[in-house]
């Protein structure tokens, strides 16, 4: 129930494309849990979908009879924006569906899936996640379905910038002492990998750089009954590679979807002569899926660098080793 109502979560969402309206993601777990809880070994999700019968022919692993049933399947001309050009050439590829298939964005269903289970091992040490979109395009709140209702009739697209926060992390997870151990990389690299997302930034991000350090630094506090604490939050819950004990804050910023239902100027790949990009099914904008797989991304780096804070072979192993830990700070 967890995975399947943030699979629902990831469907939704205004300007989404008629895909949705085909798939309803729900994913069976095949292998790692038993009676509602996971045993320790890999858990198997599998997440089926509907649409894969209209395309059996098209991206089949079998060898078609002839040469022009191949051909009369290629698409040659690569969108701007999408891994369809760079992808071909890398790989020596003749019809850019061998790359748009694997570069799409239907790969973030089992993200979000697996985010799930990771949010529901937090959520036992109070740990929760929240997004919200913080505008699309250029506009905010009520204005944001008209912009998107423009966009779907001029055949363009959208995109726009989104926020994850977490909230009762404890101070110490990641660390300073490596660079790929940093908690900050870690999380600005998970979210950069989703389709789509150009900019990532943390606490007040890049508005800190035209501040004096003053006005940007977090002030440290301490009182008894709550340790050290901060009464502003600039820093977005890290400092130094690891959580501070504040909430963690990141935004990212997504760029619109390549593929428009106006294509724009492109190059076949076989003659070199100029045509316009291949036109494929989907959204108008996408902002709000992407901020549910921000969630499931972020939480599930979280849960990586707070097993390797305090992991064990049971949960309530953890459990008591995240509760020595947190009396240890209190004890500070």
């Amino acid at each position: 129930e967890d995975v399947n109502r943030e699979l629902k979560r990831r469907q939704s969402g205004y300007g989404r494309g008629a895909r949705m309206k085909i798939e309803q993601d729900k994913a069976g777990i095949f292998s790692g849990v038993r009676f509602g809880k996971t045993l320790g070994s890999p858990i198997g999700l599998l997440i089926k979908n509907k649409d894969w019968k209209n395309w059996k022919e098209i991206i089949s692993a079998k060898k078609l009879s002839t040469l022009n049933s191949q051909l009369s399947t290629a698409l040659t001309s690569p969108r701007p924006g999408h891994a369809d050009l760079a992808g071909a050439i890398k790989y020596d590829f003749d019809d850019i569906r061998n790359v748009l298939e694997r570069a799409s964005a239907r790969e973030t269903a089992a993200k979000v899936a697996i985010g799930a289970i990771c949010k529901k091992f937090l959520k036992e040490f109070k740990i929760n996640f929240c997004s919200y979109v913080i505008r699309i395009g250029g506009v905010a709140d009520k204005k944001i379905k008209p912009l998107i209702d423009k966009a779907k009739k001029k055949g363009d697209s959208l995109g726009g910038i989104f926020e994850v926060t977490a909230v009762n992390l404890p101070i110490g997870l990641g660390s300073y002492i490596q660079s790929d151990l940093r908690l900050d990389g870690r999380l600005a690299s998970a979210l950069m990998s989703i389709p789509g997302i150009k900019g990532v930034e943390i606490g007040a991000g890049f508005e800190a750089a035209g501040k004096f350090g003053s006005e940007v630094q977090d002030e440290i506090f301490y009182q008894k009954e709550k340790g050290f604490y901060r009464k502003t939050n600039r820093a977005g819950g890290l400092e130094g590679g690891m959580t501070n004990g504040e909430p963690l804050i990141l935004r990212a910023a997504m760029k619109p979807i390549s593929t428009l239902r106006k294509p724009l100027h492109s190059v076949d790949l076989i003659s070199k002569k100029p045509t316009v990009a291949a036109k494929e099914r989907a959204d108008v904008c996408a902002v709000p899926a992407a901020a549910v797989i921000g969630e499931a991304v972020i939480a599930f780096e979280i849960a990586k660098a707070f097993r390797e804070k305090f992991g064990g072979d049971s949960l309530e192993e953890v459990k008591r080793n995240y509760e020595s830990y947190q009396k240890y700070v209190m004890g500070r």
